[in-house]
């Protein structure tokens, strides 16, 4: 199984990144999806989660209206749309699959944002 994340970098605040998690070796519309953030010596949080099929998402408090979390079961593929970023919004960002059917999940390796001004 491998869950690589892409997309990160460097952005000025009020800037955009969209990121990327490539999945492979799963069968990717059986799995949830979501997106976390962690900063140095903070525990890992949840910023944005996506049903298997797509059809329902939810994005936390402190980035909605900001963050969409999508999907495209055809390439296994799943986009954070990361608008109007913010200096808090630098972390580090990880893509997580777990299986509808099971408590099976992975991890990527994942993307660092850092937002400067």
């Amino acid at each position: 199984v491998s869950v690589v994340e892409s997309g990160g970098g460097l952005v000025e605040p009020g800037g955009s990144l969209t990121l990327t998690c490539k999945c492979s070796g799963v069968p990717f519309d059986e799995y949830h999806a979501s997106w976390h953030c962690q900063t140095p010596g903070k525990e890992r949080e949840l910023v944005a989660f996506i049903t298997g099929n797509g059809n329902n998402a939810r994005i936390v408090d402190a980035v909605k209206g900001r963050f969409t979390i999508s999907r495209d079961n055809d390439r296994d593929l799943v986009s954070l749309e990361m608008n109007s970023l913010k200096p808090e919004d630098t972390a580090v960002y990880y893509c997580k699959i777990q299986g509808m059917s099971s408590n099976t999940e992975f991890w990527g390796q994942g993307t660092q944002v850092t937002v400067y001004s």
